[in-house]
């Protein structure tokens, strides 16, 4: 069974860290682009980053760069979102997603295999 399956997430204070973690099994991911993406209660799915199938080239939305690091470790079939600075409108529900895409040029919006997603809650 193809299965994307995201963890890491829990419940910070404003300025915490956290890491998302995003494995694969059934397939390997070191083909596909993988994109995170997060969704808050009565909002719009958001794209986050993108990090094509080598992890040469990375992509953030505007609201996230500078604090959110996108990585993976192919041979392990991990993707990864370190998340710094964290802040309650970082609140949501996070997904790693892939397609048959290896590179970030596709729209965010077209990855469409992603997991249950895991929880980030960001509150004093």
């Amino acid at each position: 069974q193809l299965q994307l399956v995201e963890s890491g997430g829990g419940e910070v204070q404003p300025g915490g860290s956290l890491t998302l973690s995003c494995v694969a099994s059934g397939f390997t991911l070191e083909y596909n682009a993988i994109v995170w993406f997060r969704q808050a209660p009565g909002k719009e799915r958001e794209g986050l980053s993108c990090i094509d199938s080598s992890g040469g080239h990375t992509k953030y939305a505007d609201s996230v760069k500078g604090r959110f690091s996108i990585s993976r470790d192919n041979p392990l079939n991990l993707v990864f979102l370190q998340m710094n600075n964290l802040q309650p409108e970082d609140t949501g529900t996070y997904y790693c997603a892939a397609d048959d895409y290896s590179d970030c040029r596709t729209p965010w919006t077209d990855f469409n295999f992603n997991g249950l997603g895991t929880q980030v809650t960001v509150s004093s």
